[in-house]
């Protein structure tokens, strides 16, 4: 039904609601959470084009932003006068995000001067603060158990802190990494290098077979350009991002800051706890404040986002005859 929805079979989605890219077939499943320490319960499922799958291994921190916005609008949870946090489990982890927003009056604020790299426009900032998430998919922070494995000849690092990330040196397969995304989808050599890779370590991560989940991504990882911890590209996971995930980001970030890894020596790192970092994409850049322990495993991550409500409404199907 799902996939009839977003407009399969038909990858580019015309006759449905999804947008033909896996970035705009994205779908949010939310109820009242009976858990004492949430208020709603939120279930990503990700729809892939191409393949017509719906998957719900992962999280997604875009549209978990959105959660708080609908929770107020339906109301899920009572507006405060000033500001509101939303508590969020996040299903498909069995994690919490606490999201903070503006609610000057008890009314939902959407419009702002906070802006985002790859979004157009400026809305009011939605806070977005991860508790926990260390492992929420695999059950580690390093799921196979190694700081660096070698697949096909690549060093690689896999990484599970809010989001399964297989993170390499972009140089290793032979790209510089500041590619558009365009240029990295086409280029087919390197995209089933990359594929190889996810689909031998996926089952290593605890992830099982991978070959028609959207789990592990794989994060292409270069020097910094703009001053950031470092410059990524990340495949999600057969698809360039235009940009970058929150979650993925945290994933990838934490990637870079632990000692050893294999990217560790691509990053700048700044000093102390927590940690404020800039990761580079194609888009620009997501800022993330990470407050991390002495082993790297992220204890709390924000991270500002924005959101407002498109439209409320109905979507109609047809029964297959």
């Amino acid at each position: 039904m799902l996939i009839s929805v977003m407009g399969g079979p038909d990858a580019l989605q015309i006759d449905g609601i999804g947008g033909g890219h896996p970035l705009t077939s994205k779908i949010a499943v939310i109820s009242p959470s009976p858990d004492d320490d949430a208020d709603v319960d939120f279930l990503f499922l990700q729809v892939d084009p191409t393949l017509q799958t719906v998957s719900d291994v992962q999280n997604c921190g875009n549209i978990l932003a959105g959660v708080g916005l609908f929770a107020l609008a339906e109301d899920l949870v009572a507006a405060g006068l000033d500001t509101t946090v939303v508590r969020v489990r996040m299903l498909n982890s069995n994690a919490l995000c606490h999201l903070e927003m503006k609610t000057p009056g008890g009314r939902i604020q959407t419009e702002g001067e906070t802006a985002i790299d790859g979004v157009p426009g400026t809305a009011a900032p939605i806070v977005c603060n991860y508790i926990g998430i260390a492992g929420s998919t695999c059950g580690a922070l390093l799921p196979t158990g190694a700081i660096v494995d070698e697949i096909d000849g690549i060093r690689v690092t896999a990484v599970d802190n809010g989001m399964p990330v297989v993170v390499m040196c972009a140089e290793d397969l032979q790209v510089r990494g500041t590619e558009s995304p365009e240029v990295l989808d086409g280029n087919t050599h390197l995209k089933a290098q990359l594929e190889s890779i996810r689909l031998q370590i996926g089952p290593v991560m605890n992830l099982g077979d991978v070959s028609a989940k959207s789990v592990p991504k794989m994060c292409l990882v270069s020097k910094p350009v703009r001053g950031g911890l470092a410059m990524t590209r990340t495949f999600i996971p057969h698809s360039c991002h235009k940009t970058i995930g929150v979650l993925g980001a945290v994933s990838a970030a934490t990637a870079c800051l632990l000692p050893g890894s294999a990217v560790a020596d691509l990053a700048l790192s700044p000093q102390g706890n927590p940690k404020t970092v800039s990761v580079e994409h194609a888009g620009g850049s997501l800022g993330l404040k990470l407050d991390m322990d002495t082993q790297g495993d992220v204890r709390q991550a924000g991270v500002v986002r924005t959101g407002r409500i498109l439209f409320k409404g109905e979507v109609f199907i047809e029964e297959p005859t």
